[in-house]
């Protein structure tokens, strides 16, 4: 054995018995953790992670981002041939790659691709220096710049051994990099055997020093992203997991609760800032940002392992019972996240404690209280549900009392507000104009629970859905139609844990589908520009896209769209139980902010919305801002009703069709 190999065999293994234990500190307390079921379907979490490490699905949402890091990710899937050959070669004397073109086509590709990552490594310290996005402000940005080191000296260390080499043997045709340099380095001809046999060692020790270094780096996502995408949720966008239920109580109020999956979220996180960003409650100056919460649980999580902070509360102490309350449970940062991290899951986990402690936000208790009382969070009584009615010139059927087609699930807000009555009103004369044999549950109907659940009220939210179900089972049916997006969610996907599974269609669905077969005639919209934002809950939830736009091409509007719509629309700031929260804390409202949104796009006149807490909280935006002579809030049923009227402006101004 050569002096080469020994030396190398002693580094090598010195370095990865390093590597390892930082590892392992690392990856601990994932492993001792309680179990999670995350191993089902396999090929669907296989195909997740091609989509998303192999071909970069969610980092291309952001182009430039994107394209760098892509150029530093293949850049190094390649450059790992050349690992290979520097290893190969010291561990095994005569090893090469040159029966599959080591010295050839693959010399070439490893130039290449380093020219890439130096290209790549520029990119991101640019952002870092000139751009300086504000979703790093929180980050360890000195980690990144010792990255950026490290990965440099890999490659120019690869590119300097190889320009040695080349000084002493002429010109490679096959590494046109290396050979540029080694023309630079021609004076040094008698000093090429100890230049390379220099930067051999400095290229083993940079790679050594890479894998040492990255377990305590928030950069060892390189090797924990595939199997944390490969582990993620698998159920539906809409469906929370089952509250935990320990001797300690429901929810999680201490670090060793969380099960391994959320653990090894913890210790994956990039600390990119896409969560912070996307975030409607940090966007509103309050005490919330998702990558925050996750980096001060995995710190608090590393040091109870260390044997620190036993006695530093969970809730109240790491994390703070204002940032619990602060989340609209809009699910954008667990969308937005590169290597699918649940932040919200560990919210609402938390909030369940907090509810559990009985330690809730006021005036959520208060609407807590009337969901509990009355079925609503409105303060109504239930034989006041269905009084709307009264103001339609047609008997609207009971649903509990005769089969209808579709049952309308009218929801709270659809049923009581005010400023949503007459859009419930609207769409009942439409409903009834086109022949649809519908119905409605009068008292019977509760409300679905499904912003009661996301504030972390789990018994309340089983109470409510029972009984809706209880409604629900004495009907005769075929589908189940809503205006608002939250029940909708709750009754398509929170109430299978129930073992129900119903047809549920939102009306903007049901709408078009009428239209489609001539049974809503829709007029001339005479071009007029509207904008539409997508509810959370339709949307981001469960795919509701399509429909609300093609009703708005249909009746002849114009559509432009803001920035931030479909996947990436901005929340209205309601969801999560946060409408029945004090917002007097926040610098500026969501729902401001997406006003204002709207507004910079300078030609539109009215602000479309397919959602009633969208309607009372973006109508309160309006007056807020003053800009009422601006822009208008409608919803999609104004549209429909008023694009079939020969003075479309003057009924959309009034609003009422």
């Amino acid at each position: 054995m050569g002096s080469t190999t020994l030396a190398l065999i002693i580094v090598m293994a010195a370095a990865l018995a390093l590597a390892g234990y930082r590892f392992y500190g690392v990856l601990a307390p994932v492993l001792r953790a309680p179990a999670a079921a995350r191993f089902d379907r396999p090929g669907e979490r296989a195909a997740g992670v091609l989509r998303d490490v192999g071909l970069h699905r969610r980092l291309f949402r952001k182009t430039y981002v994107g394209i760098m890091h892509g150029m530093i990710f293949s850049g190094f899937v390649v450059l790992f041939t050349a690992i290979l050959q520097s290893f190969g070669s010291g561990l095994f004397p005569g090893f090469g790659l040159d029966f599959i073109g080591g010295s050839t086509w693959i010399a070439l590709l490893q130039e290449v691709f380093a020219v890439l990552i130096l290209a790549g490594i520029g990119m991101a310290a640019y952002q870092r220096l000139v751009l300086r996005p504000a979703r790093f402000r929180g980050s360890n940005g000195a980690d990144a710049w010792i990255i950026y080191g490290l990965v440099m000296a890999v490659v120019a260390t690869m590119i300097l051994e190889h320009a040695f080499r080349i000084v002493q043997a002429g010109s490679d045709p096959w590494r046109p990099l290396s050979s540029a340099v080694a023309g630079l380095l021609g004076g040094a001809g008698e000093n090429a055997v100890t230049g390379e046999h220099v930067f051999y060692w400095a290229h083993i020790a940079a790679v050594l020093g890479f894998l040492i270094y990255i377990p305590g780096s928030k950069h060892r996502h390189i090797f924990t992203a595939i199997p944390n995408i490969y582990f993620r949720e698998l159920r539906g966008k809409g469906v929370l997991s089952p509250a935990r239920d320990g001797a300690e109580g429901s929810g999680i109020s201490d670090i060793d609760q969380f099960d391994w999956k959320h653990k090894l979220d913890l210790v994956s996180c990039t600390e990119c800032g896409r969560c912070q960003e996307a975030c409607p409650a940090n966007a509103a100056g309050l005490p919330l940002s998702p990558k925050k919460v996750v980096m001060d649980l995995r710190d608090h999580m590393f040091a109870r392992e260390k044997g620190c902070q036993l006695d530093v509360p969970l809730i109240g102490g790491v994390i703070s019972e204002e940032t619990l309350w602060a989340c609209t449970t809009c699910r954008a940062c667990m969308d937005v996240c590169p290597v699918h991290i649940e932040p919200m899951t560990k919210i609402v986990e938390m909030r369940r404690s907090l509810i559990d402690a009985g330690s809730v936000e006021p005036m959520l208790q208060d609407a807590l209280v009337s969901l509990q009382r009355n079925g609503n969070s409105l303060g109504k009584p239930a034989r006041q549900r269905a009084r709307w009615t009264k103001d339609l010139g047609f008997k609207i059927k009971d649903a509990r009392k005769e089969p209808v087609d579709v049952l309308w699930f009218v929801g709270d807000y659809a049923s009581y507000d005010p400023r949503v009555q007459r859009i419930t009103l609207q769409v009942a004369q439409v409903l009834a104009d086109a022949g649809v044999d519908f119905g409605i549950l009068y008292d019977g109907e509760q409300n679905s629970g499904n912003d009661v659940r996301r504030a972390g009220e789990e018994g309340t939210f089983e109470v409510l859905a029972k009984s809706n179900i209880e409604a629900l089972e004495g009907c005769t049916f075929n589908r189940i139609m809503t205006t608002d997006p939250h029940s909708l969610n709750a009754l398509r996907q929170e109430y299978r844990m129930f073992g129900c599974d119903y047809e549920v269609v939102h009306y903007t669905q049901l709408l078009l589908e009428l239209a489609e077969a001539g049974r809503v005639v829709l007029g001339d919209g005479g071009g007029k520009v509207v904008t539409y934002h997508d509810p959370c809950y339709l949307g981001r939830y469960n795919g509701g896209f399509d429909a609300p736009r093609a009703l708005i091409a249909r009746a002849g509007f114009t559509l432009h769209e803001m920035g931030r719509c479909r996947e990436n629309s901005f929340c209205c700031g309601a969801g999560g139980g946060r409408i029945w929260m004090d917002d007097r804390t926040m610098t500026e409202r969501p729902s401001e902010n997406r006003i204002r949104e709207a507004l910079a796009l300078g030609d539109v006149e009215f602000f479309v919305v397919a959602c009633p807490k969208d309607t009372v909280m973006y109508t309160a935006a309006v007056q807020a801002l003053g800009v009422e002579d601006r822009i208008m809030v409608r919803d999609m049923i104004d549209l429909v009703t008023a694009s079939r009227n020969a003075d479309i402006g003057t009924e959309l101004r009034r609003g009422n069709g």
